[in-house]
């Protein structure tokens, strides 16, 4: 199979579809490995690291849209990119379709098969690929609104770390999946006083039981008044809630916004789902905050492209593995031996195929 490796083109997207030992890995099983010259050099990795385990350095992205049975990506294909899509193109990466209804009609449009990273799902619920970058996502999101809390950014001047003598900052963490973990883990670490809420009783129960039920920890159903209590109080908001695939509920209003202490920061980290907070809108990490209701929002959708060489290491160890199935033996026959993989597919030959993705477009599943 022929396996292309376009350059991300996502603002300030540093992040690559594959390492050198992924490449070694795939060729020494005869594939060709296509690879946008200097795709990988954000990430610390050089052309000739690629060129030395055997990939073919492109010049053109055209080039690798067109000669490629699969095209590997980190996120979803841009709309600047939306002229390279053909028939019979399998593509795989981040997809977030359920909040992208352009997107979705240009695959459509262009016949496209599209595997979503985060729909790939285990027969637990785990999502193998999806939860490594909402690990760092979660770590990333406190430490945006501990620099965005700061006096010199506009923020209250408190120090989300805490110090002798000083009340702890409040952090209300909504969710208590992979990301809502790992944010509230690092925040209670700093010396936070964290509040978790979820609509999942025993996913708060698995986090309180892994934080050893840290003092310094509350949890809780999320409700409208429980969220209504929590925002007014906090010093900082981080969004985690995740569907799997569709577009996530907006939790907290603008009213619940306004009533937050100025210069609080709220950390949207769903906002590739849409967003869980009435006030949010994307940004990009060329400009990661606007502030609305006198509170800093930071709403980057691709979070973890700021820590590209941490990212790209852990995001293709765990790609790996599908990448070597789909070569080996086709999409058809790897998601017939595989039933995350068959989850992952959200388009078949341009053919809305996800049930979930297609209930929050308001589009005919087949």
């Amino acid at each position: 199979m022929i396996i292309g490796i376009p350059k991300e083109t996502t603002d300030q997207e540093f992040r690559v579809g594959i390492t050198p030992a992924g490449v070694t890995s795939l060729v020494q099983q005869g594939h060709r490995i296509l690879i946008e010259k200097s795709a990988g050099v954000g990430s610390g990795i050089s052309d000739t690291n690629y060129s030395d385990e055997g990939a073919e350095m492109v010049s053109n992205p055209s080039i690798i849209f067109s000669s490629s049975d699969l095209v590997v990506k980190v996120k979803e294909v841009q709309a600047s990119e939306w002229n390279l899509l053909h028939p019979n193109l399998t593509t795989l990466s981040f997809l977030s379709l359920g909040s992208n209804l352009a997107l979705a009609e240009a695959l459509i449009k262009n016949k496209v098969t599209a595997v979503a990273y985060e729909t790939i799902e285990m027969k637990d619920g785990s999502l193998p690929i999806l939860k490594p970058m909402s690990a760092l996502t979660g770590r990333l999101a406190v430490d945006a609104a501990s620099h965005y809390l700061k006096s010199s950014q506009g923020g209250s001047g408190k120090l989300l770390s805490g110090i002798e003598g000083v009340a702890p900052v409040d952090i209300l963490i909504l969710g208590a999946g992979v990301a809502g973990f790992n944010a509230a883990e690092l925040a209670l670490n700093m010396g936070a006083h964290v509040t978790v809420l979820s609509r999942g009783k025993p996913r708060l129960t698995k986090l309180r039981d892994r934080l050893k039920n840290h003092k310094a920890l509350e949890i809780g159903v999320a409700s409208y008044d429980s969220i209504t209590r929590a925002v007014k109080t906090a010093d900082v908001v981080i969004g985690a809630v995740r569907d799997a695939g569709g577009a996530v509920p907006n939790l907290v209003s603008r009213t619940m916004v306004r009533s937050m202490q100025n210069g609080s920061v709220i950390v949207d980290a769903c906002i590739d789902q849409g967003g869980c907070i009435e006030t949010s809108r994307k940004t990009t990490l060329s400009d990661p905050v606007y502030i609305e209701e006198g509170v800093t929002h930071y709403c980057v959708r691709n979070m973890p492209g700021s820590v590209p060489r941490s990212a790209t290491e852990s995001l293709c160890h765990a790609t790996l593995p599908y990448i070597h199935s789909i070569a080996k033996n086709g999409l058809n026959t790897a998601a017939k031996n595989d039933e995350a993989v068959h989850l992952g597919i959200n388009t078949l030959n341009g053919r809305m195929v996800n049930k979930s993705v297609a209930e929050a477009l308001g589009l005919e599943v087949y």
